[in-house]
Protein backbone atom coordinates (compact mmCIF):
# COMPACT_ATOMS: atom_id res chain seq x y z
CA UNK A 1 0.00 0.00 0.00
CA UNK A 2 1.30 3.40 -1.29
CA UNK A 3 1.20 6.24 1.03
CA UNK A 4 -0.05 9.61 -0.88
CA UNK A 5 1.57 12.99 1.04
CA UNK A 6 -1.25 14.93 2.31
CA UNK A 7 -0.84 18.63 1.81
CA UNK A 8 -1.57 19.65 5.44
CA UNK A 9 1.81 17.95 6.40
CA UNK A 10 3.56 21.39 6.85
CA UNK A 11 1.02 23.10 8.99
CA UNK A 12 1.22 20.16 11.19
CA UNK A 13 4.93 20.41 11.69
CA UNK A 14 4.34 23.82 12.40
CA UNK A 15 1.54 23.50 14.67
CA UNK A 16 2.94 20.82 16.41
CA UNK A 17 6.60 22.61 17.21
CA UNK A 18 4.18 25.59 18.79
CA UNK A 19 1.42 23.84 20.66
CA UNK A 20 1.44 21.72 23.95
CA UNK A 21 -1.41 19.57 22.02
CA UNK A 22 -2.38 19.57 18.61
CA UNK A 23 -6.26 17.92 17.34
CA UNK A 24 -6.21 16.66 14.22
CA UNK A 25 -10.54 16.07 13.19
CA UNK A 26 -11.77 15.16 9.97
CA UNK A 27 -14.67 11.71 8.88
CA UNK A 28 -13.69 8.27 9.80
CA UNK A 29 -11.51 6.74 6.98
CA UNK A 30 -9.67 9.72 5.43
CA UNK A 31 -6.58 9.01 6.70
CA UNK A 32 -5.91 11.05 10.09
CA UNK A 33 -4.31 7.72 11.87
CA UNK A 34 -2.41 6.74 8.69
CA UNK A 35 -1.14 10.37 8.36
CA UNK A 36 0.20 11.15 11.85
CA UNK A 37 1.69 7.79 12.36
CA UNK A 38 3.28 8.66 8.66
CA UNK A 39 4.62 12.56 10.08
CA UNK A 40 5.50 11.56 13.49
CA UNK A 41 7.03 7.90 13.26
CA UNK A 42 8.36 8.64 16.73
CA UNK A 43 4.85 9.01 18.91
CA UNK A 44 3.85 6.33 21.00
CA UNK A 45 -0.02 5.18 20.18
CA UNK A 46 -2.91 4.43 22.26
CA UNK A 47 -6.08 4.33 19.98
CA UNK A 48 -9.67 4.61 21.83
CA UNK A 49 -10.83 2.09 19.57
CA UNK A 50 -9.79 -0.41 22.06
CA UNK A 51 -12.07 -0.89 25.02
CA UNK A 52 -9.34 -1.82 27.54
CA UNK A 53 -7.22 1.11 26.74
CA UNK A 54 -9.99 3.33 27.04
CA UNK A 55 -11.12 1.79 30.55
CA UNK A 56 -7.52 2.25 32.36
CA UNK A 57 -7.90 5.74 30.51
CA UNK A 58 -10.67 6.62 32.56
CA UNK A 59 -10.52 4.35 35.77
CA UNK A 60 -6.20 4.66 35.97
CA UNK A 61 -4.80 7.15 33.80
CA UNK A 62 -1.66 7.83 36.08
CA UNK A 63 -1.21 3.63 35.14
CA UNK A 64 -2.54 4.72 31.59
CA UNK A 65 -0.07 7.58 30.89
CA UNK A 66 2.91 4.87 32.58
CA UNK A 67 2.03 2.44 29.90
CA UNK A 68 1.82 5.16 27.16
CA UNK A 69 4.79 7.41 27.99
CA UNK A 70 5.08 10.91 26.02
CA UNK A 71 5.11 11.71 22.97
CA UNK A 72 2.19 10.54 22.63
CA UNK A 73 -0.72 9.75 19.83
CA UNK A 74 -4.20 9.51 20.92
CA UNK A 75 -6.49 7.85 18.50
CA UNK A 76 -10.36 8.70 18.68
CA UNK A 77 -10.22 10.62 21.38
CA UNK A 78 -13.30 11.39 21.70
CA UNK A 79 -14.33 8.15 22.89
CA UNK A 80 -13.26 8.89 26.17
CA UNK A 81 -13.37 12.46 27.11
CA UNK A 82 -12.12 12.29 31.01
CA UNK A 83 -8.47 11.78 29.30
CA UNK A 84 -8.66 15.65 28.04
CA UNK A 85 -8.42 16.99 32.07
CA UNK A 86 -4.97 14.45 32.86
CA UNK A 87 -3.76 16.16 29.33
CA UNK A 88 -4.58 19.91 30.83
CA UNK A 89 -2.53 18.53 33.98
CA UNK A 90 0.49 17.52 32.44
CA UNK A 91 0.65 20.04 30.04
CA UNK A 92 0.21 22.57 32.74
CA UNK A 93 3.22 21.11 34.61
CA UNK A 94 5.21 21.40 31.25
CA UNK A 95 7.00 23.69 29.00
CA UNK A 96 7.15 21.05 26.25
CA UNK A 97 5.98 21.65 23.02
CA UNK A 98 4.08 18.98 20.66
CA UNK A 99 3.34 16.51 24.15
CA UNK A 100 0.53 15.24 22.24
CA UNK A 101 -1.47 14.48 19.34
CA UNK A 102 -4.69 13.94 19.29
CA UNK A 103 -7.48 12.61 16.45
CA UNK A 104 -10.83 12.08 16.45
CA UNK A 105 -13.91 11.76 14.28
CA UNK A 106 -16.82 13.68 15.91
CA UNK A 107 -15.36 17.38 15.24
CA UNK A 108 -17.67 19.52 17.01
CA UNK A 109 -17.94 17.49 20.45
CA UNK A 110 -14.65 17.22 20.43
CA UNK A 111 -14.19 20.58 20.28
CA UNK A 112 -16.58 21.22 23.51
CA UNK A 113 -14.51 19.15 25.14
CA UNK A 114 -10.95 21.01 24.28
CA UNK A 115 -12.97 24.50 24.84
CA UNK A 116 -13.55 23.17 28.21
CA UNK A 117 -10.23 21.33 29.13
CA UNK A 118 -7.60 22.77 27.24
CA UNK A 119 -7.98 26.22 25.97
CA UNK A 120 -5.10 27.73 25.10
CA UNK A 121 -3.07 25.02 24.65
CA UNK A 122 -4.50 23.05 22.01
CA UNK A 123 -4.17 23.83 18.24
CA UNK A 124 -7.23 21.96 16.12
CA UNK A 125 -6.74 20.91 12.74
CA UNK A 126 -9.35 19.32 9.98
CA UNK A 127 -8.34 16.76 7.19
CA UNK A 128 -10.63 15.86 4.61
CA UNK A 129 -10.42 13.35 2.09
CA UNK A 130 -8.40 13.49 -1.10
CA UNK A 131 -7.94 16.76 -2.44
CA UNK A 132 -7.60 16.40 -6.74
CA UNK A 133 -4.34 18.43 -5.58
CA UNK A 134 -3.35 15.19 -3.65
CA UNK A 135 -4.06 12.90 -6.22
CA UNK A 136 -2.47 15.00 -8.64
CA UNK A 137 0.21 15.38 -6.51
CA UNK A 138 0.41 18.72 -6.81
CA UNK A 139 2.56 20.63 -3.78
CA UNK A 140 0.26 23.72 -4.95
CA UNK A 141 -1.11 24.57 -1.06
CA UNK A 142 -2.35 27.91 -0.73
CA UNK A 143 -6.41 28.11 -0.17
CA UNK A 144 -8.72 29.09 -3.07
CA UNK A 145 -9.60 32.32 -3.24
CA UNK A 146 -9.84 34.30 -7.03
CA UNK A 147 -6.91 37.25 -6.27
CA UNK A 148 -4.42 37.86 -9.55
CA UNK A 149 -1.74 36.93 -6.84
CA UNK A 150 -3.22 33.39 -6.40
CA UNK A 151 -4.18 33.15 -10.27
CA UNK A 152 -1.10 33.58 -11.09
CA UNK A 153 0.68 31.69 -7.96
CA UNK A 154 -1.64 28.73 -9.09
CA UNK A 155 -0.42 28.76 -12.83
CA UNK A 156 2.98 27.78 -12.17
CA UNK A 157 1.96 24.55 -10.97
CA UNK A 158 -0.57 23.04 -12.79
CA UNK A 159 -1.66 19.77 -14.12
CA UNK A 160 -4.02 18.82 -16.65
CA UNK A 161 -6.77 16.97 -14.76
CA UNK A 162 -8.12 13.93 -16.50
CA UNK A 163 -11.49 11.36 -15.75
CA UNK A 164 -12.86 14.56 -13.56
CA UNK A 165 -16.13 12.53 -13.11
CA UNK A 166 -14.12 9.16 -12.76
CA UNK A 167 -12.90 10.97 -9.24
CA UNK A 168 -16.28 12.49 -8.69
CA UNK A 169 -17.81 8.82 -8.50
CA UNK A 170 -15.11 7.86 -7.14
CA UNK A 171 -14.78 9.75 -4.04
CA UNK A 172 -12.01 11.36 -2.03
CA UNK A 173 -11.50 8.25 1.06
CA UNK A 174 -7.62 7.23 0.64
CA UNK A 175 -8.25 3.52 0.39
CA UNK A 176 -9.95 3.60 -2.98
CA UNK A 177 -6.80 5.38 -4.41
CA UNK A 178 -4.04 3.51 -2.16
CA UNK A 179 -5.16 -0.51 -2.92
CA UNK A 180 -7.62 -1.50 -5.88
CA UNK A 181 -10.28 -1.89 -3.71
CA UNK A 182 -13.72 -2.59 -5.12
CA UNK A 183 -16.09 0.77 -5.34
CA UNK A 184 -19.42 -0.75 -4.00
CA UNK A 185 -17.42 -2.98 -1.36
CA UNK A 186 -15.49 -0.24 0.08
CA UNK A 187 -18.96 2.02 0.49
CA UNK A 188 -21.13 -0.67 1.60
CA UNK A 189 -18.20 -1.71 4.43
CA UNK A 190 -17.63 2.41 5.66
CA UNK A 191 -21.61 2.81 5.80
CA UNK A 192 -22.11 -0.40 7.86
CA UNK A 193 -18.45 0.77 9.95
CA UNK A 194 -19.99 4.33 10.36
CA UNK A 195 -23.02 3.19 11.57
CA UNK A 196 -22.33 0.66 14.01
CA UNK A 197 -19.20 2.92 15.40
CA UNK A 198 -20.16 6.41 15.32
CA UNK A 199 -23.86 6.74 14.89
CA UNK A 200 -25.40 3.56 17.34
CA UNK A 201 -22.88 6.45 20.16
CA UNK A 202 -24.82 9.28 19.23
CA UNK A 203 -28.42 8.60 18.38
CA UNK A 204 -31.26 5.59 19.09
CA UNK A 205 -32.61 4.53 15.69
CA UNK A 206 -32.50 1.43 13.93
CA UNK A 207 -29.88 0.95 10.92
CA UNK A 208 -32.18 0.62 8.20
CA UNK A 209 -33.98 4.02 9.29
CA UNK A 210 -30.81 5.74 9.98
CA UNK A 211 -29.73 4.30 6.04
CA UNK A 212 -32.61 5.81 4.65
CA UNK A 213 -32.13 9.47 6.13
CA UNK A 214 -28.72 8.73 4.74
CA UNK A 215 -29.84 8.07 1.44
CA UNK A 216 -32.52 10.99 1.56
CA UNK A 217 -29.95 13.59 2.39
CA UNK A 218 -27.62 12.51 -0.31
CA UNK A 219 -30.24 13.02 -3.06
CA UNK A 220 -30.57 16.50 -1.90
CA UNK A 221 -27.09 17.10 -1.78
CA UNK A 222 -26.21 20.77 -3.22
CA UNK A 223 -30.18 21.61 -2.59
CA UNK A 224 -31.83 24.00 0.39
CA UNK A 225 -32.14 22.05 3.39
CA UNK A 226 -35.38 21.16 4.02
CA UNK A 227 -35.92 18.98 7.48
CA UNK A 228 -39.85 18.69 6.43
CA UNK A 229 -39.02 17.63 3.23
CA UNK A 230 -36.72 14.94 4.66
CA UNK A 231 -38.85 13.77 7.62
CA UNK A 232 -41.52 12.74 4.83
CA UNK A 233 -39.35 10.48 2.95
CA UNK A 234 -38.11 8.62 5.81
CA UNK A 235 -41.14 8.66 8.55
CA UNK A 236 -39.71 10.57 11.43
CA UNK A 237 -40.39 13.75 13.13
CA UNK A 238 -39.12 16.85 11.86
CA UNK A 239 -37.21 17.29 15.26
CA UNK A 240 -35.52 14.10 14.87
CA UNK A 241 -34.04 15.07 11.45
CA UNK A 242 -32.50 17.75 12.93
CA UNK A 243 -30.86 15.81 15.65
CA UNK A 244 -29.78 13.82 12.29
CA UNK A 245 -28.38 16.20 10.39
CA UNK A 246 -26.28 17.59 13.28
CA UNK A 247 -25.00 14.07 13.96
CA UNK A 248 -23.84 13.84 9.79
CA UNK A 249 -22.56 17.34 10.35
CA UNK A 250 -20.00 16.42 13.38
CA UNK A 251 -19.13 13.34 12.26
CA UNK A 252 -17.49 15.11 8.80
CA UNK A 253 -20.44 13.57 6.54
CA UNK A 254 -22.31 16.51 6.35
CA UNK A 255 -21.68 20.43 5.21
CA UNK A 256 -24.10 22.59 5.96
CA UNK A 257 -23.10 26.04 3.73
CA UNK A 258 -24.91 29.09 5.64
CA UNK A 259 -26.07 31.75 3.74
CA UNK A 260 -24.88 35.61 3.22
CA UNK A 261 -26.47 37.67 5.93
CA UNK A 262 -26.17 41.52 5.25
CA UNK A 263 -28.92 44.21 6.18
CA UNK A 264 -28.45 45.58 2.96
CA UNK A 265 -30.12 42.18 1.06
CA UNK A 266 -33.45 42.35 3.01
CA UNK A 267 -35.19 39.96 0.66
CA UNK A 268 -32.31 37.18 0.93
CA UNK A 269 -33.18 33.71 2.18
CA UNK A 270 -32.02 32.66 5.59
CA UNK A 271 -32.23 28.66 4.49
CA UNK A 272 -28.73 27.36 4.53
CA UNK A 273 -26.98 24.50 2.25
CA UNK A 274 -26.55 20.85 2.32
CA UNK A 275 -23.38 19.46 0.69
CA UNK A 276 -22.22 15.45 1.61
CA UNK A 277 -18.32 16.22 1.46
CA UNK A 278 -17.63 13.17 -0.14
CA UNK A 279 -19.47 13.04 -4.00
CA UNK A 280 -18.62 8.76 -3.75
CA UNK A 281 -20.34 8.90 -0.46
CA UNK A 282 -23.38 9.79 -2.12
CA UNK A 283 -22.96 8.78 -5.11
CA UNK A 284 -22.99 5.03 -3.44
CA UNK A 285 -26.48 6.19 -1.20
CA UNK A 286 -28.36 6.99 -4.03
CA UNK A 287 -27.12 4.36 -6.10
CA UNK A 288 -25.04 5.93 -8.78
CA UNK A 289 -23.01 2.69 -10.08
CA UNK A 290 -20.67 4.29 -12.53
CA UNK A 291 -19.50 7.56 -13.65
CA UNK A 292 -20.59 7.45 -17.24
CA UNK A 293 -24.72 7.31 -15.66
CA UNK A 294 -24.27 9.93 -12.75
CA UNK A 295 -22.01 12.31 -15.27
CA UNK A 296 -25.79 11.82 -17.97
CA UNK A 297 -27.93 12.02 -15.07
CA UNK A 298 -30.35 15.14 -13.67
CA UNK A 299 -28.62 15.28 -10.82
CA UNK A 300 -25.28 15.69 -12.19
CA UNK A 301 -25.19 19.15 -11.65
CA UNK A 302 -25.41 19.12 -8.29
CA UNK A 303 -22.94 16.76 -7.75
CA UNK A 304 -20.55 18.69 -9.27
CA UNK A 305 -21.45 21.82 -7.13
CA UNK A 306 -20.79 19.46 -4.56
CA UNK A 307 -17.59 18.03 -5.61
CA UNK A 308 -16.20 21.68 -6.35
CA UNK A 309 -17.34 22.66 -2.66
CA UNK A 310 -15.65 20.27 -1.35
CA UNK A 311 -12.41 20.87 -2.58
CA UNK A 312 -12.63 24.28 -1.85
CA UNK A 313 -13.04 23.40 1.89
CA UNK A 314 -10.32 21.04 1.56
CA UNK A 315 -8.13 23.99 0.22
CA UNK A 316 -8.54 25.83 3.25
CA UNK A 317 -8.10 23.09 6.06
CA UNK A 318 -5.24 21.81 4.35
CA UNK A 319 -3.52 25.34 4.70
CA UNK A 320 -4.52 25.51 8.55
CA UNK A 321 -7.24 27.81 7.56
CA UNK A 322 -10.39 28.01 9.22
CA UNK A 323 -13.18 28.53 6.16
CA UNK A 324 -16.22 28.80 8.81
CA UNK A 325 -16.55 32.77 8.51
CA UNK A 326 -14.91 33.17 4.97
CA UNK A 327 -18.00 30.51 2.60
CA UNK A 328 -21.24 31.52 2.45
CA UNK A 329 -24.13 31.94 -0.33
CA UNK A 330 -26.82 33.82 -1.31
CA UNK A 331 -30.21 33.46 -2.57
CA UNK A 332 -33.13 35.98 -2.92
CA UNK A 333 -34.93 38.63 -4.85
CA UNK A 334 -32.90 41.65 -4.19
CA UNK A 335 -32.23 41.96 -7.63
CA UNK A 336 -35.41 43.70 -9.62
CA UNK A 337 -35.95 40.56 -11.80
CA UNK A 338 -38.55 37.77 -11.38
CA UNK A 339 -37.77 34.93 -9.55
CA UNK A 340 -35.06 34.21 -6.89
CA UNK A 341 -31.31 35.10 -8.24
CA UNK A 342 -28.52 33.06 -6.91
CA UNK A 343 -24.81 33.19 -6.10
CA UNK A 344 -23.29 29.60 -5.73
CA UNK A 345 -20.75 30.72 -3.49
CA UNK A 346 -19.21 34.21 -1.79
CA UNK A 347 -15.53 33.94 -0.43
CA UNK A 348 -15.54 37.08 1.90
CA UNK A 349 -11.51 38.04 2.59
CA UNK A 350 -10.00 40.92 3.85
CA UNK A 351 -13.09 43.27 2.94
CA UNK A 352 -13.44 41.68 -0.25
CA UNK A 353 -16.52 39.80 -1.41
CA UNK A 354 -15.57 37.43 -4.40
CA UNK A 355 -18.54 36.04 -6.27
CA UNK A 356 -18.57 32.11 -7.46
CA UNK A 357 -20.76 30.44 -9.86
CA UNK A 358 -20.16 26.42 -10.11
CA UNK A 359 -21.51 24.88 -13.79
CA UNK A 360 -21.41 22.04 -15.26
CA UNK A 361 -20.29 23.58 -18.83
CA UNK A 362 -17.95 24.10 -21.46
CA UNK A 363 -19.36 27.00 -23.03
CA UNK A 364 -19.86 29.72 -19.93
CA UNK A 365 -21.38 32.78 -20.20
CA UNK A 366 -21.38 36.10 -18.60
CA UNK A 367 -25.33 36.39 -17.59
CA UNK A 368 -24.18 32.96 -15.07
CA UNK A 369 -23.40 35.79 -12.94
CA UNK A 370 -25.50 37.88 -13.73
CA UNK A 371 -26.94 38.33 -9.64
CA UNK A 372 -22.82 39.19 -8.80
CA UNK A 373 -23.67 42.85 -9.03
CA UNK A 374 -25.88 42.97 -5.74
CA UNK A 375 -22.91 42.60 -3.46
CA UNK A 376 -22.23 46.42 -4.91
CA UNK A 377 -24.98 47.17 -2.05
CA UNK A 378 -22.82 46.02 0.97
CA UNK A 379 -21.50 48.87 2.83
CA UNK A 380 -17.72 48.92 3.77
CA UNK A 381 -17.34 45.37 2.02
CA UNK A 382 -16.17 45.38 -1.82
CA UNK A 383 -16.91 43.28 -4.73
CA UNK A 384 -13.98 41.36 -6.23
CA UNK A 385 -12.86 39.58 -9.30
CA UNK A 386 -15.93 37.14 -10.14
CA UNK A 387 -15.40 33.96 -11.18
CA UNK A 388 -17.53 30.66 -13.15
CA UNK A 389 -15.60 27.35 -12.55
CA UNK A 390 -16.61 24.93 -14.89
CA UNK A 391 -15.09 22.44 -17.60
CA UNK A 392 -13.75 24.98 -20.02
CA UNK A 393 -10.26 24.08 -20.91
CA UNK A 394 -8.83 27.51 -20.30
CA UNK A 395 -9.00 30.53 -18.26
CA UNK A 396 -10.92 32.55 -20.23
CA UNK A 397 -12.22 36.16 -19.31
CA UNK A 398 -15.63 36.90 -19.92
CA UNK A 399 -15.70 41.02 -18.50
CA UNK A 400 -13.15 42.94 -16.84
CA UNK A 401 -14.35 41.69 -13.72
CA UNK A 402 -15.83 37.94 -14.40
CA UNK A 403 -13.14 34.99 -15.44
CA UNK A 404 -14.06 31.70 -16.22
CA UNK A 405 -11.94 29.10 -14.92
CA UNK A 406 -11.15 25.46 -15.28
CA UNK A 407 -11.12 22.94 -12.31
CA UNK A 408 -7.57 22.80 -12.13
CA UNK A 409 -7.45 26.14 -10.52
CA UNK A 410 -9.30 25.23 -7.22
Amino acid sequence: MSYIERAITDTLKKRISSSKCLLVTGARQVGKSTMIRHVFPDYNIANFDDRLTRLQAREEPKLFFMNHPRPLFIDEVQKENSILEEIKLIADNSDERGEFILSGSQKLELMKGMSESLAGRISIVELGGLSLREINHISFNRHFVPTEEYIREREKDMVRYSDIWEIIHKGSYPELYDIDRDWQDFYSSYTATYLERDINELIAADSLTFTKFMTSAAARTGEMLNYANIASDVGVSEPTIKNWISVLERTGILYILQPYSASALNRAIKTPKIYFRDTGLACYLTRWLTADALKNSAVAGNMFETFVVSEILKSYSNEGKDYRFNIFYYRGKDKRTTGENEIDLILQEDGVLYPIEIKMTGNPKASMASTNEILDRIPNQKRGLGVILCLIDRKTYLRDNLLALPMEYV
